[in-house]
């Protein structure tokens, strides 16, 4: 995995490749590699994470059909980054 630096921006660059990471997972299997997992806790674990993702699908596919008001959000939380969602400047 490669990220670029830009402009001597360490700092962006780490916050980059910090993203990169978690989107990949590679935190979480560090976490679950970190200490043994017996097979047994292992299947309980995978199967609570399979029935935690079908849920929220299920409740996503309901929110979209109509079926179920979407959850109301608090005030000022618009989601996205801070400064806007606009157009990077490249410096």
């Amino acid at each position: 995995m490669q990220v670029q630096v830009r402009d001597n921006n360490v700092d962006q660059a780490l916050r980059v490749l910090k993203k990169r990471l978690q989107r990949e997972g590679v935190f979480r299997e560090m976490k679950l590699r970190k200490y043994f997992e017996k097979p047994s806790e292992e299947r309980v674990r995978r199967k609570a994470e399979a029935i935690r993702r079908n849920r929220k699908a299920a409740r996503k596919q309901a929110i979209r059909e109509g079926l179920i008001a979407a959850p109301k959000r608090p005030a000022g939380s618009f989601g996205g980054r801070a400064g806007g969602s606009g157009p990077r400047s490249q410096d």
